[in-house]
């Protein structure tokens, strides 16, 4: 109740609706997309629902339009694992994020042993697999923008050497602990 959430790469904003009935009336939903296409259909989906204390916003994960540590908690849908800037799209979570607030994402993600050829080789049938990191890879990435309690937990395994997976982590009360 009364947070403030971030669906980065939101879509047509079903997240973002049920995040602004989670955190109620003194809470807030933020939706961020690229597309006008996709933050015209989550406005309507948002006035149809009936939620109003949602905003969506139009930009990229890799730039987020929000002031730093102005949410609690960070969500996204197999939205990371395109972008071409991952670290970016990390330390901009980071930025945003208050002391002490989280992250969950679903996201795809190689298999350690998957080498990036490999990922590319599969990405040719796939779009989304090249760019999917490795569970080392994701785990690092997400340390070095400063990240604790980094948990990547696999789902289920979508395609040979590549997962759904589950990653949380929170920005620490004190930067650097």
């Amino acid at each position: 109740e009364g947070e403030v959430v971030l669906d980065l790469g939101s879509g047509g904003g079903i997240d973002v609706i049920l995040s602004a009935r989670r955190v109620g009336p003194a809470g807030l939903a933020y939706g961020l997309d690229m597309t006008d296409e996709m933050l015209d259909l989550a406005r309507r989906n948002a006035a149809d629902a009936g939620v109003t204390n949602v905003e969506f916003l139009k930009g990229y994960i890799e730039e987020v339009p929000l002031p730093d540590g102005s949410v609690d908690v960070i969500i996204s849908n197999c939205v990371i694992n395109l972008s071409a800037d991952k670290p970016r799209v990390f330390d901009e979570m980071m930025r945003v994020l208050r002391p002490g607030g989280r992250l969950g994402i679903s996201d795809i993600v190689a298999g350690d042993d998957l080498t990036p050829a490999h990922r590319a080789e599969r990405g040719s049938w796939v779009g989304c697999i090249a760019g999917a990191l490795s569970f080392e890879e994701y785990e690092a990435d997400l340390r070095r923008a400063g990240f604790a309690d980094v948990r990547l937990t696999p789902t289920h395994e979508v395609a040979d050497g590549i997962f759904s997976a589950i990653v949380r982590a929170a920005k620490p009360f004190i930067e650097g602990s």
